[in-house]
């Protein structure tokens, strides 16, 4: 069984023009740097008409190996926050199945203890 990181934003306006370009240099940018080349990164769904309110969503499958979670976790929450600063005024919903992830406005979307070195060392991942 897999568990899955799953992010969206709704908003009652469309994403602007400047805003979609923002959101394609944000996925580029995280693509190009994302180490881990054998993991799921970050993933937008194409858009479609059955959610006329949604800006942006998608979701990425989290590692089975437990020293690589806090690493995939940590950069693909890191691309969210900045997903969610580049659109402003949206409603965001970020969760790891039924498990929704707290937001801090200086550190964006993280577990608690998340950036912890010390527990990415104990997880093998450090």
């Amino acid at each position: 069984m897999s568990v899955s990181l799953y992010y969206s934003a709704t908003r009652a306006m469309p994403a602007t023009d400047v805003e979609r370009a923002a959101v394609e240099r944000i996925v580029a940018a995280h693509m190009e740097s994302f180490p881990y080349e054998d993991e799921e990164s970050l993933h937008l769904y194409t858009s479609d008409d059955s959610h006329p309110d949604e800006v942006v969503a998608g979701s990425t499958k989290i590692p089975f190996d437990p020293g690589r979670v806090p690493g995939v976790l940590d950069r693909v929450l890191g691309s969210v926050s900045e997903l969610c600063r580049a659109l402003p005024e949206a409603e965001w919903r970020v969760h790891m199945d039924d498990l929704d992830v707290p937001w801090d406005e200086t550190e964006g979307y993280a577990f608690p203890g998340m950036r912890d070195p010390d527990l990415a060392v104990e997880l093998g991942g450090g």
